[in-house]
């Protein structure tokens, strides 16, 4: 699924697919798929590490820039972390996203 964003914050669903596989052909076809019904002036997208959604962004997208979801970031941190520290740690991470600006 791919959920876009206005310049007002209200968000869209774009588009969503079904596929046998989260391969890179599958999200390169997905991405052109929501270019060619218009998608325009994308700046960033946001998504899980996968690298062939990484690299259809890449190719389909050309200019946006991308970063990692929050939530897949949390989770790979928390799974570093003992469970008995993942709350702690939890709300520290938190407060990175938090931040009024990007020098804070």
């Amino acid at each position: 699924i791919a959920i876009g964003v206005r310049d007002t914050g209200e968000r869209e669903v774009l588009g969503f697919d079904i596929g046998t596989s989260e391969d890179g052909s599958f999200w390169l076809t997905f991405i052109r798929s929501l270019v060619a019904r218009g998608l325009r002036g994308v700046q960033l997208a946001i998504s899980d590490a996968h690298e062939g959604l990484r690299s259809a962004i890449g190719a389909a997208l050309t200019g946006a820039s991308w970063q990692r979801c929050r939530v897949h970031t949390m989770r790979n941190i928390l799974s570093q972390v003992p469970r008995a520290s993942q709350a702690m740690v939890s709300s520290i991470v938190r407060t990175i996203f938090a931040q009024p600006t990007q020098e804070a």
